[in-house]
């Protein structure tokens, strides 16, 4: 039992029973008035902030595509980097590779121009293909273009030549092709329904080969013409001439004197002969007739 001694008690009755001259002063713990409101109205808009940013961070998600393997048509595989569709690029891309799918080919389009660089360690251009809208430009020491199959090289150009390997060149325009030097090949041929024409209209058209020239028309007629000489020469063989028929046209005709009068019982028949000059005229002359060249020395190849 609690037992209060006297003097507790007397102690205690007195100090109850005085009078409190000062009000108490009471603080209250929390936040009250306008901070409160200012307080709820922060957190209001934290929250608002809040559900819009997670609101459109799922719009994005799903606009863009994003998954596991990669971002809309962008693919991330243990190959490479895989784009489907329409891609659109910026900025410059470095890349290693770039295959298209196997069912689809591979377009490089652009507002201006495509341009490929190829370049050495020393960041020295090397090579440069430009597709415009007026050529394509190429600009490297050496330019092939191979066969699918096998890799035939079909064209080739350098500094110094020219080369096309394919079995055959076909030249499709109406005006045909035009040199402006020397052509070497072994074998000109037209369409088999066409005709084959060699011409030069302002210089002379030389045919040279060192072991002869052939000139063959299987099918139709073979034409030389030119506007001053022509000439026909072999160093060391002959010319021959092999046909059914020879004609030579616009030839002048010598003069016919006879010493005896012509028969009125039998029809008169003229013999010509083709005579040659020592200046390599030809020209005909009546069988026994005198000569009409300025020279004496004629030969008469035959009558």
């Amino acid at each position: 039992p609690f037992q209060m001694t006297r003097e507790q008690y007397i102690l205690a009755t007195q100090q109850n029973s005085l009078p409190r001259t000062e009000n108490p002063q009471f603080y209250p713990v929390g936040i009250y008035g306008w901070r409160k409101r200012c307080l709820y109205f922060f957190v209001l808009l934290l929250l608002v902030t809040m559900i819009v940013n997670l609101a459109m961070t799922i719009w994005i998600l799903k606009v863009m595509n994003f998954t596991v393997d990669g971002m809309g048509n962008l693919r991330v595989t243990k190959k490479g980097i895989r784009l489907e569709g329409i891609s659109e690029f910026l900025l410059p891309l470095y890349v290693k590779e770039i295959h298209s799918r196997k069912d689809s080919p591979l377009v490089l389009q652009s507002d201006r121009n495509v341009t490929v660089n190829a370049r050495n360690h020393m960041g020295q251009l090397t090579g440069q293909l430009t597709v415009g809208a007026d050529a394509v430009e190429a600009q490297c020491k050496r330019f092939e273009v191979r066969a699918s199959e096998g890799g035939k090289v079909l064209f080739s150009a350098d500094e110094d030549a020219i080369v096309i390997g394919a079995d055959r060149l076909k030249v499709t325009g109406t005006e045909g092709a035009v040199f402006g030097h020397s052509v070497e090949t072994p074998h000109i041929r037209a369409e088999p329904s066409q005709d084959l024409k060699l011409e030069s209209p302002t210089r002379s058209l030389v045919m040279e080969a060192p072991r002869g020239v052939q000139v063959n028309a299987a099918a139709g007629d073979l034409k030389a013409t030119c506007r001053k000489e022509l000439h026909l020469q072999s160093t060391e063989g002959e010319i021959f001439l092999n046909a059914d028929t020879i004609r030579l046209g616009n030839l002048p005709t010598g003069s016919f004197s006879s010493s005896s009068p012509p028969s009125s019982s039998a029809p008169r028949q003229t013999i010509y002969e083709l005579c040659v000059c020592p200046n390599g005229k030809l020209y005909l002359s009546p069988a026994g007739a005198g000569s009409t060249c300025q020279s004496s020395s004629n030969i008469c190849l035959w009558s």
